[in-house]
C-alpha cells in the first residue's frame, strides 16, 4: 500500500451548499443563451429558489440538468409545479432525455451554456457570484486538520474544475487535486488514484455514485461516506450497507481522528 494517503471530497452540497448558484446559473444560462420559446421571463425569478427545484436537486447527476429543470419550471405551459413534480422524478431519467429530444438539445450544448453563464458573472461580478455559494466550515475545517496530518486532499466533482477552483482560492482551501466533469466519472477517477495513494474515505453526497465505487473491484475497499448534509433524496438515509456510512455534519470531528 502507498505511503502517500489522500482523502477524497465531493464538492457541491459536501464543501459548500450553491443552491442559490445553480438556479441563478441555470435560469440566467436560459435567459441569455437557450433561445427557447417556450419560456417567458420575469426579473423577480431570480430572487427566489422555488421549492420544486430544491426538491428535484438530489436527482441531478450532471450540471447540464439543472439548466433544463429550470426551463421546464418557468415554461409558459405546464411547467413543472409541486402538483407534478412527483411525476417528474418518478421517470426523472426518461423526462430529461425526452425533453432533450423534443428540443432538439443536446446534454453537451446545454453544459456548454451553464458553463457560459457563470463565465459571464465572474467577469461582470465575481464576488456576487462567490457569494451564492455558502460554505460548511466544519468540513473546510476538517480539510485544513488534514493538511496539518500531512494527508493530502483531493476534489472530485461533476462542477467545471475552474469554476470549483475559483470558490476554493475565496475559501483558502488549495487541494492536492480538483477534478471537474472534464475528466471522466469519479468511479474512474477514484480508481486511477489508487494506484498512487492510500485512499482514506470518500465523502460524497449522492448514494449512486458510492455504490458505484463499493461495486467496483478495484475501489471497492475505499472508505465511503454519504454526506447527510448534502442534496439527499430522503430514501437515501435508509437501507444503506454496511459498506457506506452516513455521515453527520456534527461527526466530522471523528474522522479527523484518521
Amino acid at each position: 500500500m502507498s505511503s502517500q494517503k489522500i482523502f477524497l471530497f465531493d464538492f457541491d452540497g459536501v464543501i459548500v451548499d450553491g443552491m442559490h448558484e445553480y438556479w441563478h446559473s441555470s435560469l440566467l444560462a436560459c435567459e441569455k443563451y437557450l433561445n427557447s420559446p417556450y419560456i417567458s421571463f420575469d426579473q423577480k425569478l431570480y430572487k427566489k429558489v422555488p421549492n420544486t427545484f430544491k426538491e428535484i436537486r438530489p436527482w441531478v447527476k450532471y450540471g447540464w440538468e439543472m439548466v433544463l429543470i429550470v426551463h421546464e419550471i418557468i415554461k409558459t405551459e405546464n411547467p413543472i409545479k409541486n402538483i407534478n413534480k412527483d411525476d417528474f422524478i418518478n421517470n426523472y431519467h426518461q423526462n430529461c432525455q425526452r425533453i432533450l429530444k423534443d428540443n432538439s438539445w443536446n446534454a453537451e450544448d446545454l453544459q456548454k451554456i451553464l458553463d457560459k453563464s457563470r463565465k459571464y458573472q465572474i467577469d461582470k461580478d465575481f464576488k456576487s457570484w462567490v457569494n451564492l455559494h455558502n460554505p460548511f466550515f466544519e468540513i473546510i475545517n476538517f480539510m485544513k486538520e488534514l493538511r496539518k496530518k500531512e494527508i493530502k486532499t483531493g476534489i472530485i466533482t461533476t462542477k467545471g474544475k475552474i469554476f470549483a477552483e475559483k470558490i476554493l482560492i475565496q475559501l483558502n482551501i488549495f487541494p492536492e487535486f480538483i477534478f471537474g466533469y472534464e475528466s471522466g466519472t469519479k468511479t474512474k477517477i477514484s480508481e486511477k488514484l489508487t494506484q498512487t495513494y492510500e485512499i482514506l474515505g470518500f465523502i460524497e453526497d449522492r448514494k449512486k455514485t458510492l455504490i458505484d465505487i463499493k461495486q467496483n473491484s478495484a475501489t471497492s475497499h475505499i472508505p465511503c461516506f454519504l454526506a447527510d448534509w448534502g442534496y439527499l433524496k430522503e430514501s437515501d438515509r435508509y437501507n444503506l450497507s454496511n459498506e457506506i456510512k452516513l455521515l453527520k455534519l456534527g461527526n466530522i470531528e471523528k474522522l479527523v481522528a484518521i
